[in-house]
């Protein structure tokens, strides 16, 4: 089933910026293999779309600060809509909480907290649990090493069983 109306070029024009960022016209045209103001053009249109939600920089945090990351899972008491309306209220709140993912299964949510240590990231989630948020229980990973991270592959997964 066709997702989008995009096709192979702007597929590899969203790869370029996903892989390279910010890069200038004439760069974007040769990595893409189309004359710059075609594919500037395109770019504003993906933009314009939607499709593009913003550019970031892949910083080094590790040369940057000290820091301890925590993968945490945790399980509601309760599964009513304005339980996982508050839980998530309170999250999206918390700049040292990353990234969290709502999932099926025996956890209702995975977490990844980013801190300047592990006594600042108990203090956090001692803190929710003290607001009575609903967190029946959870369970703390602490991330020793980046093994993998890379961004998802956009062409494959677009172009799979369409062209």
């Amino acid at each position: 089933m066709k997702k989008t109306g995009l096709d192979r070029t702007d597929l590899r024009i969203l790869s370029a910026i996903q892989e390279h960022g910010r890069v200038s016209k004439s760069r974007l045209a040769e990595l893409v293999n189309l004359s710059p103001t075609p594919c500037w053009a395109r770019l504003e249109r993906l933009k314009a779309g939607g499709y593009i939600k913003g550019f970031h920089a892949n910083l080094a945090l590790n040369k940057i600060c000290n820091f301890a990351e925590v993968i945490v899972t945790v399980a509601l008491t309760q599964h009513r809509k304005i339980d996982f309306d508050r839980f998530e209220a309170e999250i999206n709140k918390r700049p040292e909480i990353t990234e969290c993912v709502s999932t099926g299964g025996g956890m209702d949510y995975v977490m990844k907290v980013v801190s300047p240590n592990l006594e600042a990231f108990q203090n956090m989630m001692d803190s929710l649990l003290a607001l009575e948020i609903g967190i029946e229980k959870y369970m703390t990973y602490i991330v020793t090493r980046r093994v993998k991270s890379q961004r998802p592959d956009v062409i494959h997964l677009a172009t799979y069983d369409q062209f």
